[in-house]
């Protein structure tokens, strides 16, 4: 019997090297006409004239990164302004008649295949790969917030950053719930919907864990008073092993602290339905928040805002980490969780080079057998 050598480390982080910044805003354009089919969808949007005005604001802030929803009939008039400094993900379409084949005695199975999702990055930064994925649940067609008439969804996109560094970003949009519903306790089913389409972010977040970070972005229509984000979605991604995630608000607004459950705290004005969650591998390059904000500055008119959301950013730091091997051992460790170089986590050491958790604490082993 050949005999195993084990080698081991702490992974005792022997450099920390702060690495480059950049910028990252999510916000919904409110995008859709005043009117399709016989629906009245969205008569006090702003329009031609008021998503213009969007693009100019977005041109002036310069977020490398910027990930929008409901860019639907006002493309061009957004897109012109940011063509010079952005490169941009394809458009997907706008909602109503015009182009689209429509049947009209069967209005209750249409749906327009455009998602509303548009991401721009800056012109010397890369996306190498995108995916687009439409949620496998919705609920509302003719009533609650109308999410059956759009193919709503997320994208998930390999951005490479000035460095060289590589993050995953996600830009998506869940399905939305009414006041009126809530008010009079209709929106089981909106939130029902919005917990399985979290469920299916989550399987594809951790299909695409490996040494990466990768940050989540968009028009969640979720509060955590309201919305089980925090147990279902970062607590199970955490519980994985394969990284940890964060809420950016959270971290830096809140000191650390999700509202509870079903609570009676006032959050308006302080939480928005707009998220930017991140997720650090549990080996790899790693990112923090340095900045987060609710961006009004620039964004109203006449006293108003521009969309119904409002702008919401982040700048992050990218971190790289080297470790050290500093000891030999031949013992066999005893703890079961072990996880591989891409953050999946196995049954037992196979061959190769492996990373043991010891409970909860972060003393890990690199294991060579």
């Amino acid at each position: 019997m050949l005999a195993t050598v084990l080698v081991c480390s702490n992974l005792t982080i022997s450099a920390q090297e702060a690495g480059e910044q950049f910028s990252i805003a999510t916000l919904n354009v409110d995008g859709l006409p005043q009117k399709t089919l016989v629906l009245e969808l969205n008569a006090d949007g702003p329009g031609d004239t008021g998503t213009a005005r969007i693009g100019k604001y977005l041109k002036n802030k310069g977020y490398d990164l910027v990930m929008m929803q409901e860019d639907f009939n006002y493309h061009g008039v957004l897109s012109v302004w940011l063509e010079d400094d952005y490169k941009m993900d394809e458009w997907s379409g706008d909602v109503g008649i015009d182009g689209h084949d429509i049947d009209f005695f069967h209005l209750q199975n249409h749906r327009f295949e455009c998602d509303g999702l548009m991401t721009c990055w800056k012109n010397d930064l890369q996306v190498t790969a995108v995916a687009r994925t439409p949620w496998t649940q919705n609920f509302g067609k003719f009533s609650h917030a109308n999410d059956e008439i759009i193919t709503k969804g997320f994208r998930r996109y390999d951005v490479t950053l000035r460095s060289g560094d590589r993050i995953v970003v996600y830009n998506l949009h869940m399905d939305a719930t009414l006041e009126e519903d809530e008010a009079e306790m209709k929106g089981e089913k909106d939130r029902e919907a919005r917990m399985a389409q979290l469920a299916q972010l989550k399987e594809d977040v951790l299909q695409n864990l490996s040494s990466h970070p990768i940050i989540i972005t968009g028009d969640m229509n979720c509060l955590y008073g309201r919305d089980n984000v925090k147990q279902s979605f970062i607590d199970a991604i955490n519980e994985t092993g394969q990284g940890t995630a964060s809420d950016v608000w959270v971290e830096l607004k809140q000191g650390g602290v999700y509202p509870a459950k079903a609570s009676t705290e006032a959050t308006a004005g302080e939480e928005t339905l707009d998220k930017i969650i991140y997720i650090n591998p549990t080996m790899g390059t790693m990112i923090q928040p340095v900045a987060f904000s609710i961006d009004k500055e620039g964004y109203l008119y006449d006293g108003k805002p521009l969309g119904d959301h409002w702008p919401v950013a982040a700048t992050f730091q990218v971190t790289s980490t080297k470790t050290a091997i500093n000891e030999i051992s031949n013992d066999q460790p005893t703890d079961s969780r072990w996880y591989n170089l891409n953050g999946q986590r196995v049954n037992q050491p196979l061959k190769g080079i492996y990373i043991e958790q010891k409970g909860e604490k972060s003393d890990k082993r690199i294991i060579k057998n």
